[in-house]
C-alpha cells in the first residue's frame, strides 16, 4: 500500500526517524522479553484498551497478520498511535519493568513494526470483518483521529461513512502537526489508505458551514459526528506582534511539514513561547533543523508546563534552552524587521524568528450551527462521556473539539461513539466487531 505522493523538498525531510522502524530480528528479540502478564497492567493504560501482551505474543512467533489484527481491531489508527502516542507515561509507563528498575517494553515500536509491516505487504484492508451495506449514511466533519475512528468502525459495520474537512488533505493534525521524527506526514496518509480499503470515503477542501450547511448535512444523513480539532494558533497582543518572523506554531509545523518552499534560511537564532507538547516539538524541530540558537521560553516554571518531562529533557540534550518565567512584553523590531524579543523584567532575546505555542481557538461556531449542540465556556462541545452524545440526537462528537489532548483518546473517543451511534440506528453489531474489541477505560 503506497502513500499519497506528497512533494519533494520539504524541510520535514531532512529530520531524521527518531525511533527506527525495528528489524525482524530486532522486533523478535524485544517481544521474548515480554512477560504476558496477566491482567498486564499496560493494557489498563491503554486508552483504547489494546491486548498488548496479544499482540506481542503473536510477533514472538512470527504471526504478524495475527498480531495486527489484534491491534486494529481495539484501535484502527494503531499505526500512528505506535509512532506518535507518549508511551512514556501510558502502556509503557506501566510496564512491570519500571519497578524493577529494568527497560521497559518498546510497546510502541513493536506496534509499529506490526502495522507497519502489514501496510507494506498491502493486506491490512483484509485484516478486519465486514458487515454487509445496511443503507445507513453517517458524516463525519474534520479527518483527524476522533472523525476517522468512528468512520472506519462504521464502515465495518456496513455504514456510508464520509470524513468532510477543509483541508485537501485528510489525517488532521496527523498529516499537518505530528513533529517528523515522531512520524512524517506521508505516515498519517498511508493510515488513511488503510482505513479507505475499510470504506471511509474523504471529501477534502469542504468546510462545512461554508461549502454544506449543517442543515445538509443533517438532512442527507443518518447520524453525524463532530470532530474537528481546533481552530487558528492563539496570537499575542503585544507591540511589534504583526509582521514577518512571528508565526503561530501549528502553522509554521504544517509548513515545514508540507510546503516545498517553506525555509529557514537567514534564521539564526529561534524562540518558541509556550510550554505544552507543541512548543517542545516545534523547539526540536528548529535545532535538529540546524538552527544555532533554539530559546523555549514559558511563563511559569517547569513545574507548571503541560508539556511531558521526557520531551523537555530530550529538548535540552539537542541544544534547546528553557528559560522559565519568561513573560513577552513587546516584539522588536528595525524597519519592520524582527530583531529580539522583550520580556517583561526587560531582559531581551536577540531572534529572527518567534513561534508561538499558546495554544489554539476553539470552533465552537461550527458546532452551534448544529441546533442543541452546546459548548462550555472554553468553547468546548458538551458531550455524555460514556458515549460522546449531544443535546442534538442525530450529533455525536469527540476529540480535541470536546476538549481531549492525544490521538489516542480521539480515537477513543470516535470508537465510542461509533457504538452509540450503531445502537441508535439499529445496527445489529457482530459479536466480532472490531467496535468491540478493547475496554478503553482511561480517559487522561
Amino acid at each position: 500500500m503506497s502513500a499519497t505522493p506528497l512533494p519533494q523538498g520539504r524541510l520535514e525531510q531532512q529530520l531524521e526517524d527518531g525511533k527506527p522502524l525495528y528489524t525482524e530480528g530486532e522486533a523478535v528479540a524485544e517481544a521474548h522479553r515480554c512477560l504476558f502478564c496477566h491482567d498486564a497492567p499496560c493494557i489498563t493504560a491503554c486508552p483504547t484498551g489494546i491486548d498488548i501482551p496479544r499482540f506481542i505474543r503473536k510477533i514472538g512467533t512470527g504471526n504478524l497478520r495475527g498480531s495486527a489484527q489484534t491491534i486494529l481491531s481495539a484501535n484502527l489508527l494503531g499505526y500512528s498511535c505506535a509512532r506518535v502516542c507518549p508511551v512514556e507515561v501510558l502502556c509503557a509507563g506501566a510496564c512491570v519493568y519500571n519497578a524493577w528498575e529494568r527497560t521497559p517494553i518498546a510497546i510502541g515500536r513493536l506496534q509499529r513494526y506490526a502495522t507497519e509491516t502489514l501496510f507494506a505487504q498491502g493486506e491490512a484492508g483484509t485484516l478486519l470483518p465486514r458487515a454487509a451495506a445496511n443503507g445507513k449514511r453517517i458524516a463525519c466533519v474534520g479527518a483527524g483521529p476522533a472523525s476517522l475512528a468512528a468512520a472506519g468502525y462504521l464502515a465495518l459495520e456496513g455504514c456510508e461513512a464520509t470524513v468532510f474537512d477543509r483541508n485537501p488533505l485528510p489525517g488532521g493534525l496527523n498529516t499537518t502537526g505530528v513533529a517528523p521524527y515522531k512520524m512524517p506526514a506521508e505516515g498519517s496518509l498511508r493510515e488513511f489508505e488503510f482505513l479507505a480499503s475499510l470504506g471511509v470515503r474523504f471529501e477534502g477542501g469542504v468546510e462545512v458551514g461554508r461549502d454544506v450547511p449543517a442543515a445538509k448535512l443533517l438532512a442527507d444523513h443518518d447520524a453525524v459526528f463532530l470532530g474537528p480539532g481546533l481552530g487558528g494558533d492563539t496570537t499575542l497582543a503585544i507591540p511589534g506582534a504583526e509582521g514577518a518572523g512571528v508565526q503561530g506554531a501549528t502553522a509554521w509545523i504544517e509548513r515545514m511539514k508540507l510546503d516545498p518552499t517553506a525555509s529557514l534560511a537567514g534564521v539564526t537564532r529561534a524562540i518558541v513561547v509556550g510550554g505544552g507538547n507543541t512548543a517542545i516539538d516545534a523547539a526540536r524541530e528548529l535545532a535538529q533543523l540546524g538552527v544555532a540558537e533554539v530559546s523555549l521560553l514559558y511563563r511559569r516554571t517547569q513545574a507548571d508546563m503541560s508539556g511531558y518531562a521526557h520531551e523537555l529533557e530530550a529538548a535540552r540534550a539537542e541544544g534547546v534552552r528553557f528559560v522559565e518565567r519568561a513573560v513577552p512584553a513587546a516584539f522588536v523590531r528595525e524597519n519592520s524587521v524582527l530583531k529580539a524579543l522583550r520580556l517583561s523584567d526587560g531582559r531581551e532575546f536577540p531572534c529572527e524568528l518567534v513561534v508561538l505555542a499558546i495554544g489554539q481557538a476553539s470552533l465552537a461556531a461550527l458546532a452551534q450551527a448544529f441546533p442543541d449542540v452546546a459548548t462550555d465556556a472554553k468553547g468546548r462541545i458538551v458531550v455524555d462521556a460514556e458515549t460522546g452524545a449531544t443535546g442534538n440526537a442525530k450529533v455525536w462528537a469527540g476529540g480535541d473539539a470536546t476538549g481531549g489532548e492525544l490521538v489516542v483518546t480521539g480515537v477513543q473517543d470516535g470508537k465510542r461513539a461509533a457504538r452509540a451511534i450503531a445502537k441508535a440506528l439499529g445496527i445489529p453489531v457482530r459479536d466480532d466487531a472490531p467496535m468491540l474489541a478493547g475496554h478503553g477505560t482511561v480517559r487522561t
